[in-house]
């Protein structure tokens, strides 16, 4: 059969049309490095992986690309120490910070981690005006405040990655107690990213089927317990450091959430101005993430005791919000 040339188009693709997503990766530590390669096995977009440490990121970066060839990554990772490096970017994520080390009070790396963050938004947001900001550094609720008074952002902008973290912990507990995959356990984990940390109780369940008619309630309080304490287990198993592929999955799926405007619910580190009867803290609850951020929050009905453990949560996050105003004067 012959096709008459007249009849043929020829497609042609203009790469410039093309706008392929960038995110910034800030702090090449096992949880920075790890997301980094998350976000480039994912193909959620071009990565940059920044550092002030020279030498690290441009080596991790280089590995990281090396693997592409063998893992089918379509984009490409910069590693870099240049904050000009990073312009342009859709999402930032903030993993840079210390742990608490002996003889470190908490009040030490609040003043500490609460400078890394000063620091680092001061000099990525000229860069990147229209981006969103995801906090990883602890104490988790306070830090993600610290960054939004410090960028001048409107709220929905900057958020806290725990919620997500703490969730697939719990459900990995269940799902282990239970002998059935992870996947078919559904729950959610509210409140601040430490010891008050509230688990859903309510709103748990394994296909379909609530939690409270699968284990007795002893064995749940002790499941909520050890999510209560997942980062310290995982820290006392190690002995140096602590989990970084679990928090790099987790913050993984919040930049796919905002880059693909899913408009998915995960709980989030998010500012509430009256949502559970809470005002002016950064607190986790499930929130609509998309194109625009932590777009709005979804206020779940809860029981008594939780709505009671979330208000607890929330007033040790504002002790601790207290002391970063006088230190930080905002």
């Amino acid at each position: 059969m012959v096709v008459a040339s007249s009849s043929l188009q020829t497609a042609v693709i203009n790469p410039t049309a093309i706008t392929i997503p960038k995110v910034t990766v800030i702090g090449a530590g096992n949880v920075g490095a790890s997301l980094a390669r998350s976000l480039l096995s994912q193909n959620l977009g071009h990565v940059v992986l920044l550092d002030i440490v020279p030498g690290r990121p441009q080596g991790l970066a280089l590995d990281m690309a090396e693997a592409c060839p063998l893992e089918g990554c379509t984009h490409h990772i910069t590693g870099t120490n240049d904050y000009s490096d990073t312009a342009g970017s859709q999402v930032i994520v903030i993993t840079a910070g210390l742990p608490r080390k002996p003889g470190m009070s908490r009040d030490d790396l609040l003043k500490v981690n609460g400078n890394i963050i000063l620091e680092v938004v001061a000099n990525a947001l000229p860069h990147s005006p229209d981006a969103h900001f995801i906090l990883v550094t602890n104490p988790l609720d306070v830090m993600a405040y610290v960054a939004w008074q410090a960028s001048g952002l409107p709220p929905n902008r900057v958020m806290g990655q725990a919620g997500v973290l703490d969730s697939a912990r719990f459900r990995t507990f269940i799902a282990h107690e239970l002998g059935v995959p992870s996947q078919d356990v559904s729950t959610m984990v509210l409140g601040g990213h430490g010891d008050l940390m509230v688990p859903l109780i309510s709103h748990t369940t394994v296909s379909s089927i609530p939690l409270t008619e699968l284990l007795p309630a002893e064995k749940i309080r002790q499941l909520v317990e050890r999510t209560r304490q997942g980062g310290a287990e995982i820290v006392n198993h190690l002995k140096t450091g602590g989990a970084f592929y679990a928090p790099a999955a987790a913050t993984a799926t919040m930049v796919a959430a905002i880059l693909q405007n899913q408009s998915a619910i995960l709980p989030v580190s998010a500012y509430l101005d009256g949502s559970y009867g809470i005002k002016d803290i950064y607190l986790g609850v499930p929130c609509h993430l998309d194109s625009s951020g932590a777009a709005s929050v979804v206020e779940l009905s809860l029981t008594e005791e939780e709505q009671a453990a979330l208000e607890a949560s929330a007033q040790s996050v504002r002790q601790t919000l207290k002391k970063a105003r006088s230190l930080f004067s905002f």
